[in-house]
């Protein structure tokens, strides 16, 4: 950690701050997540070698997970039922995605099937390289896609909703903030679960257990409340951090070259997930805008911190993202195999 990865550690961290706290003094939604994700993406693009430990980002995905764990309560069980066409929409919008993007790839950008496939999956960088590595695929250009597909989403999605003048949410969670003591004990009964189901290869394990431990804490009356809005603030700036770190030693050369397929790529994502939000928001009587940020193709740790920064029903956003993750990890090695 002395070798300069303290440094780095500092100057990332720095860097990610400095651009949240500027997108919130101008009043950009999302401004911390998007602010410290862009500005960090910045300075690894201009060459300056970042680095954020793996603990300190699985500890921002964990405030986040128990962030929006504190929106579940009992009456939403009763709820989730009623989700069923959503999330048959939500699989029906991810394979169009996916065959689109491909699609996209492969005529428009001359990419072979593979790399074209593993670039067009939403949401699942860790599958999608682990796949290109075994020796699916061009790794690097599927790095770079899958990042790039990340941050644009991420900066552009919010700014969307600004610009077509999207409602933000109106979720009724709690206001107040937890106290110390209940705090302390969540996020470590959540990180403990968080590092079991991780070990055993769940993704986004530490969003996913945060959320599942504030959850069940809730809606069994253990604790009621938020983490203090600094803590869930340093939270979005690790996590919009920790996609500026993804770029730390692509060459600049690289990314301009595949930034227009990357564009076209996400933009053609983006319009698929919005035209199917919009279905299924008429069809279920659910705000526009938060079906489109649960479609949206996305990381999840990313969407779910954008959901929660524009108050939107967790609980919904955060079950749908992990649905079409179970979904990807299904479908991706399927259509690899059909293709292959």
């Amino acid at each position: 950690m002395f070798d300069g990865s303290l440094q780095r550690t500092a100057l990332t961290l720095a860097v990610g701050t400095t651009g949240a706290f500027a997108l919130t003094f101008v009043g950009f939604p999302a401004a911390p997540l998007v602010g410290a994700a862009l500005a960090t993406s910045a300075l690894a693009w201009s060459g300056v070698k970042l680095y954020l430990p793996n603990r300190l980002r699985d500890v921002g995905f964990l405030i986040i997970g128990s962030s929006l764990g504190s929106g579940f309560r009992s009456e939403l069980l009763g709820q989730i039922g009623g989700w069923a066409l959503s999330l048959i929409l939500l699989c029906l919008s991810i394979f169009a995605t996916v065959v689109a993007s491909r699609a996209i790839l492969m005529r428009g950008f001359a990419k072979d099937r593979e790399t074209a496939l593993l670039a067009s999956s939403p949401g699942t960088l860790s599958l999608a390289l682990s796949m290109a590595v075994s020796g699916r695929g061009d790794a690097t250009t599927v790095l770079i896609l899958q990042c790039m597909r990340l941050l644009i989403l991420s900066a552009v999605l919010p700014l969307g909703m600004l610009l077509l003048g999207v409602e933000a949410g109106t979720a009724t969670g709690p206001t107040e903030t937890l106290g110390l003591v209940a705090l302390l004990g969540m996020l470590a009964v959540g990180g403990a679960f968080s590092w079991a189901i991780a070990r055993r290869g769940f993704p986004a394990a530490y969003l996913l257990g945060g959320m599942i431990v504030s959850a069940v804490a809730h809606v069994t009356g253990i604790v009621h409340g938020l983490p203090p809005a600094e803590l869930i603030f340093a939270g979005f700036c690790v996590t919009g951090s920790v996609m500026g770190v993804r770029f730390t030693g692509i060459r600049p050369a690289d990314i301009l070259r595949l930034f227009t397929a990357s564009a076209a790529s996400v933009g053609a994502a983006a319009l698929i997930s919005m035209g199917f939000a919009g279905v299924a928001s008429a069809l279920t009587g659910l705000p526009f805008g938060q079906v489109w940020v649960a479609y949206s193709p996305g990381g999840v740790e990313a969407m779910a911190a954008i959901g929660l920064a524009l108050d939107f029903d967790g609980a919904y956003v955060a079950v749908h993202h992990l649905c079409r993750i179970g979904f990807l990890m299904a479908l991706i090695p399927w259509m690899a195999r059909r293709q292959g």
